[in-house]
Parts: structure tokens; sequence; C-alpha cells
């Protein structure tokens, strides 16, 4: 027997969506939102918008003018126990005489994973857990992946003709997808903390891998005021050291926004004046280049690559929750290779290329069917001429 009435999950439902709200500015820390209702009325609602800010459940107590006492709290994350950036959520539900608190997910930060609930249940309020769980966690599953991992929730972008090519044999790229497309992927930049893309790219095309708020989609721009975009942290992989200080003057990517350019350790490096990080017992070392770029040096990986996972757990120290790689066939690949891909979005144009155009993947093919790469289609989407798939990674039997 469900446990949960239906006004329950229509004031659960009513959490979610304010939480979604969230999706552009919360980073490090989840979206959450929260519903105050006494007497079967709402009588106050909010939502987390920023690292720093009000946490959701503070911000419906304010929206509620403060007086909540007898009434239920419909929250989507667990309410925090500890002091951080703000006073831990859930003594203030207590201070404020909250009678019952349904959440629909338990945090998995260990510094909040369950203790929030365990005050409240000292206290004398009532809790529930599990109310619309797998949308919370859906809405989370970058800030769950990295909180639990270390490793940032990573999200491959790619475009590519109906015959899955990424640019003609002359190079010629320009545009294989709509403009509905490239606005939809200035969207994902903004949710993501950070975009990985190879120096191949950057000689290539010069981008500049920036959030431009008049490209975002109007529905976006909506939600999303000019002052709140963020811009995410541009990661360039440049394992043979090809950015000198003359490409860093050429190339459109170092003009604005904070760049990080990762290479392969040397031996002839001279480290001395060099920041020493450790990263899985390895010496790692980052150099300042200016007040926006910077160099990271990590050891070569098998292939005397960049090792991606090394990276990734790096930029997990700096709790970067989601990031985004755009690249071209190599890196991508590369990134498909090591099962370090939590979600692809293929961008499909109507055109066809031909078979000397260039591939969208560059993988060796598997032994048998059951052990290729494979993902599950959540979601296909029609902008404008093309096709925009939505994959997520399958879960491993077993696993």
């Amino acid at each position: 027997m469900n446990k949960f009435s239906s006004n329950d999950l229509m004031y659960m439902r009513r959490a979610l969506k304010l939480a979604r709200r969230g999706r552009f500015g919360t980073s490090p820390n989840p979206c959450v939102g929260c519903v105050i209702v006494r007497d079967g009325m709402i009588i106050g609602e909010g939502w987390h918008k920023k690292a720093g800010t009000d946490h959701a459940e503070v911000a419906a107590i304010k929206n509620a003018g403060g007086n909540v006492a007898g009434a239920t709290a419909y929250v989507t994350l667990e309410p925090c126990s500890h002091y951080g950036r703000t006073p831990p959520c859930a003594k203030t539900l207590v201070q404020k005489g909250i009678r019952r608190v349904v959440a629909a997910v338990l945090d998995v930060n260990p510094k909040v994973s369950g203790r929030g609930m365990e005050i409240l249940n000292k206290a004398g309020v009532k809790t529930e857990v599990g109310l619309c769980e797998s949308q919370a966690r859906w809405l989370n599953r970058a800030f769950f992946k990295a909180v639990s991992t270390g490793i940032p929730y990573v999200t491959l972008k790619l475009a590519a003709s109906l015959d899955s090519k990424i640019a003609l044999p002359s190079g010629e790229s320009q545009w294989i997808t709509s403009d509905k497309s490239r606005q939809d992927v200035q969207r994902l930049r903004a949710l993501c903390d950070a975009v990985i893309t190879g120096v191949n790219t950057v000689f290539a095309d010069n981008p500049r891998l920036t959030v431009r708020y008049d490209n975002l989609p109007e529905k976006t721009r909506s939600k999303l005021p000019k002052s709140a975009l963020r811009q995410p942290l541009k990661v360039i992989l440049d394992s043979t050291g090809r950015l000198d200080a003359q490409a860093l003057e050429r190339f459109e990517i170092f003009n604005s926004g904070t760049c990080l350019i990762v290479q392969v350790l040397k031996p002839e490096l001279n480290t001395a004046h060099l920041k020493n990080l450790r990263l899985n017992g390895k010496d790692c070392f980052l150099e300042a280049v200016d007040e926006w770029i910077s160099r990271l040096y990590l050891p070569a990986g098998p292939d005397g690559r960049v090792p991606l996972e090394l990276l990734l757990r790096y930029l997990g120290s700096l709790e970067l929750r989601r990031v985004l790689v755009e690249a071209g066939s190599t890196l991508s690949s590369a990134f498909l290779r090591e099962d370090l891909v939590d979600e692809l979005y293929l961008y499909q144009g109507p055109q066809l290329l031909g078979a000397a155009s260039l591939p969208a993947f560059n993988l060796q093919p598997p032994e048998h069917l059951d052990t290729a790469i494979s993902f599950k289609l959540k979601k296909v989407k029609k902008l404008g001429p093309d096709v925009r798939l939505h994959y997520v990674k399958k879960v491993k039997q077993g696993g």
C-alpha cells in the first residue's frame, strides 16, 4: 500500500518544479525545492538559487512569512544537517515548528546522509522519504555522482550528419546542424561547470566555447536572468604542448573566461616554481600562466596522452559537478572507450556526407555485439530540421 496520498504527490511535484529553476546556478550545491503546506493550503514555497544563498527550506519559510508551525514541508532532498555556507536546515525546520517533513530522497553527501532526518526524528518531527525519488535523483544526477565518486558527471555532445559524419574530407563542418540545435548546445553549456575539448578542435575550428546569452533558446532565457549566467571553465587537452605563448594570443578560446590547458608531464619540465598536487598518489603540477589561464601537468596515461580519469578527478576536487565534452572524434571516442561518459547528446542533421568524410566515432569494433559500448535512449526531440537523440549510460547487469 502506498504510504503517500495524492495530495502528497501533488505537493512534491510542485517542489520538483521549483527545484528545476535552480539548474543553471546552484552548483556545486544540488537543486532543491520546498513547498510548505498547512490545513491543505500552500503557505510558502521556495528553491535554492545559488551556492551561499538561502536553501530551499529557508526560502520557503521566508515566503510563508516565518509562521510555519504545525505545517508539512515537502522537500526534494533531505534537509542538510551541517554548517556550511548556511546554517543546517534540519535544525531550522525544528525551530520553526514544522510537524512533518516529506523528502524525495536522502542526500549522498556524507556530511548529511541520514543525519538531517535523524535531527528531525529526535525532535519529534514525523519524517517520510521516497516520494518521487527517481525524479529527484535524475534532477541531481550530476551532484549524486560527483559527491559519491569524486568524478564529475560527464555529458558528451556530438553534432553529426545522417550518416554519422562530423566533417567533410576538407575539414569543413560549419554547419552540419541548424541554429536550433546550436542554441540547445548553448543550453547544455550553461548547465555545466566545465567544457572539455581537444587541441585539434582549437586549431581546426577556433571555438570560443562560451555561453552566449542571446543565443540561448528563448525558453531558457525566460527562466535565466542574464546576470545569473555562469561561464564554464574551459579545459583544453594538449598532450604534446602545441599551445605555446603565440597560440594563446591567436585563438578565441583564450580571449574570455577561465581556461585550463592540460598537458602530459615531461621529465625535462622544471617543476620548482609549480604547485605540486597529489592526485591518486601521483605528482601533478599546476602553473598559473596569468589571471585567467593555467596549465595542469599530469603523468602520461598508457597511450602517452593525458589520462582522462585522473583529469576528471582533478576537476572533481574543484567541486565541478558536471562537465561537457565538445571535441572531435579522437577525444570523444577516448572518453567512450574508457567508459567515462554518463550521457550522450547526438544532434543529427539531415545531410549525407559520404564514406570519405570524417566519422563521429573512432572506435575499434567489439569482439561480440554483447560487448559493444551501449547506451539507453532516453528522449528524442526535433529541433528544426535536426533530431536530438539523448542517451544515458546503460546500467551493467549486476552493477
